[in-house]
């Protein structure tokens, strides 16, 4: 069982002969002060490396809950992915994954996008479609990370004494309610296609009951646990999420890339609050380069790639009283002046662009692209997609999202600030799903495919909508929310929110490297 496994991690070493006995002996007591073996073959790699913390640090963060021997396949990603390019100075390589090579098609492909596949019309059973194909997917990619899941069905053994004693059980299950009890422990309600179960988290179990607060209504999980007598609750000993995949060096290769992607979100042109001035500079910029400040130096001519996450313009009647905050009060006249206005970007950089919930698109998501009107105001080469979209930039994979779960993210998890937008951009990695909520701020079609579920990892996460600007990396996804190109909004200084207005994300295709470069 998973949780035997995991209670496995013992400090065990095989003893291993070699000549450099202090480098081995330093690597073989890292591992093991954080509960490892490591195979000896894995080791000898090890030693012939110039090894450090950080290169420990990266594997350690790289392995799985259900590692207990560190291997070499799990060794590997982490040396292949240093490139040294001058003395002292490393830097990832993004791999070629040939689970996407039938996507290298082109510079430019757009893999996934609803735009004229939506077939919901708000039926019953399509409701019932999307919940069980968010269902089926979401359990799979849990079932692909070895725990032996049984069907809640089976569970009801129990009560005819079938089932041994207080042997533990694991299951899989979309949370349907969540609620603590009056002596403080967490329940939580999940349910298969075959029944429902109760489950409940001790409060005494301090790092499982901390896991516990993080489950979301409507997510999938995986969880491991004892029946109480009656068979009729599950007392919950470890929580399991879809995640993102660790991936070997077998499963990955070496692809030239060159250039830069820039990502940017929340233009809002047409609000009175749209910083036109910083957005010229930044035009300006991409025109004729200059001087900026940021973390490094950026040459416009390597730029190929423009990405816009969401909220082009800023609408007509998205909140009450709006009309008291625009400049432009016609939403067609707010497009005619974003066109112009990208319209003069270099024509070698080629502009993607994706909606968010102020564009004139559905609400509910996924959103498809622009209609035929506005997209005719831009000029032929822009690429318009949907929201959420994937697309491959030279083989880089990324997923554009505007982001506006992380609403529900931050309200619904401890610890999620919308100062930090890639916290709970994380979170939605480790669901595998963009928005786990069901019915909460954010509307959702019920499509007969639930086109919100990370299918395969992306190389990028892309989002905005929370006005605040970020980056990190999680399991090898560079995650980027990208800010805003709009000062403090009226409802924003009611909630005593601060944007970070006037940046750009500048990624290096071919390391992934990002920089957040400043027109303030």
């Amino acid at each position: 069982m998973w949780r035997i496994l995991i209670a496995s991690k013992v400090i065990i070493v095989c003893a291993i002969l070699m000549e450099n006995t202090n480098h081995a002996s330093f690597i073989v007591e890292q591992f093991a002060q954080a509960g490892y073996q490591i195979d000896p073959d894995a080791l000898t790699l090890l030693t012939e490396q110039d090894t450090s913390h950080s290169l420990i640090s990266q594997i350690l963060d790289s392995l799985d809950e259900s590692t207990l021997v560190v291997s070499p396949a799990q060794i590997d990603p982490a040396l292949n992915t240093r490139i040294t390019t001058q003395p002292g100075t490393e830097y990832p390589r993004v791999p070629r994954d040939p689970d996407y090579e039938d996507e290298w098609t082109g510079e430019l492909d757009v893999i996934s996008d609803i735009t004229d596949q939506s077939t919901c019309v708000g039926e019953y059973r399509e409701f019932v479609d999307f919940f069980r194909n968010r269902f089926s997917r979401l359990g799979d990619m849990l079932r692909n990370r070895g725990v032996g899941f049984r069907p809640i069905e089976s569970l009801n053994r129990r009560k005819l004494g079938l089932v041994e004693g207080r042997e533990e059980v694991s299951v899989i299950g979309m949370v349907s309610d969540l609620r603590t009890s009056k002596n403080g422990h967490r329940m939580i309600e999940i349910e298969d296609t075959t029944g429902s179960l109760r489950t409940m988290v001790l409060k005494n179990k301090h790092d499982i009951f901390e896991q516990g607060q993080k489950v979301m209504l409507d997510e999938v999980i995986g969880v491991s646990g004892n029946l109480s007598d009656d068979g009729n609750l599950l007392f919950i000993n470890s929580i399991m999420w879809p995640d993102m995949p660790i991936r070997t060096s077998s499963q990955l290769g070496e692809r030239n890339v060159s250039g830069k992607a820039v990502m940017i979100s929340d233009v809002h042109i047409g609000s009175d609050t749209f910083l036109e001035d910083q957005w010229l500079g930044f035009i300006d910029w991409l025109n004729h380069g200059g001087s900026v400040a940021g973390n490094g130096s950026v040459d416009v001519k390597d730029i190929r790639y423009l990405v816009v996450a969401g909220d082009l313009v800023d609408g007509i009647g998205i909140y009450p009283n709006q009309e008291d905050e625009l400049a432009i009060t016609d939403v067609y006249e707010q497009y005619k002046v974003a066109a112009d206005y990208f319209n003069q970007i270099p024509k070698h950089i080629k502009v993607i662009i994706s909606p968010g919930n102020h564009d004139a698109v559905r609400q509910a998501e996924p959103q498809p692209t622009f209609p035929e009107k506005i997209r005719k105001m831009f000029r032929p080469d822009v690429v318009f997609v949907g929201n959420p979209a994937v697309i491959s930039m030279d083989g880089v994979r990324t997923l554009i999202y505007h982001g506006r779960s992380i609403d529900d993210i931050v309200a619904n998890l401890p610890g999620m600030k919308y100062e930090d937008p890639t916290r709970p951009m994380i979170e939605m990695l480790k669901r595998r799903h963009l928005s786990p909520m069901y019915g909460s701020r954010v509307s959702i079609a019920p499509e007969r495919e639930d086109h919100l579920v990370i299918d395969k990892p992306p190389h990028i996460l892309h989002c905005g909508h929370v006005h605040t600007v970020g980056y990190n990396t999680y399991r090898g996804v560079t995650v980027i929310n990208s800010g805003t190109w709009q000062s403090q909004t009226e409802f924003q200084r009611r909630m005593n929110l601060q944007p970070d207005p006037g940046k750009a994300a500048i990624v290096d295709l071919a390391t992934l490297n990002t920089n957040i470069i400043s027109f303030q």
